[in-house]
C-alpha cells in the first residue's frame, strides 16, 4: 500500500497550536477507520484520536479532548489533527494509522493493535 506521510510537526510554546495532516488517500476503500497516535521517549505509544470515516464518529483520548480535533477533508483524502493549547505533556512523535476492513462506528477507537498501517512520523515540541 501507498505509505501513510505525516505533515506539520514542529516547536510552539506553551498554549500554541499545530495543524497535523496525513494523506490516506492510499487507504479509501481499505479502512474507514483512522487514528492519530503518539509516543512521547521512554513511554509506549498511545492513542490521541479515531475517526470512522464514513459515519464521521469521533473518539478522543481524555487527556486531548476540548482541545485537538480530528477531521478529514471533503475528499476524504487527507487525515487532519489539529491540536490547541499545547502542553509541553503533548510533546512527542504523532502518528497516524489506518485500520483493516470497514467496521462500525463503534469499533473505532485509537487503540494500538487494531491498527494495520502506520506513518512514519512527525515531532511535535512543546517548550518555553
Amino acid at each position: 500500500r501507498v505509505p501513510l506521510v505525516e505533515s506539520g510537526g514542529g516547536s510552539v510554546p506553551p498554549g500554541g497550536s499545530l495543524r497535523l495532516a496525513c494523506d490516506v488517500s492510499g487507504y479509501m476503500y481499505a479502512t474507514n477507520c483512522v487514528a492519530w497516535f503518539r509516543q512521547a521517549p521512554g513511554r509506549e505509544r498511545e492513542g490521541v484520536a479515531a475517526l470512522h470515516r464514513k459515519d464521521g464518529d469521533t473518539k478522543y483520548a481524555d487527556s486531548v479532548k476540548d482541545r485537538f480535533t480530528i477531521s478529514q477533508d471533503d475528499a476524504k483524502t487527507t487525515l487532519y489533527l489539529q491540536m490547541t493549547s499545547l502542553k509541553p505533556e503533548d510533546t512527542a512523535t504523532y502518528y497516524c494509522a489506518a485500520g483493516e476492513g470497514l467496521i462500525l462506528p463503534a469499533y473505532c477507537s485509537a487503540v494500538v493493535e487494531d491498527f494495520e498501517y502506520w506513518g512514519q512520523g512527525t515531532q511535535v515540541t512543546v517548550s518555553s
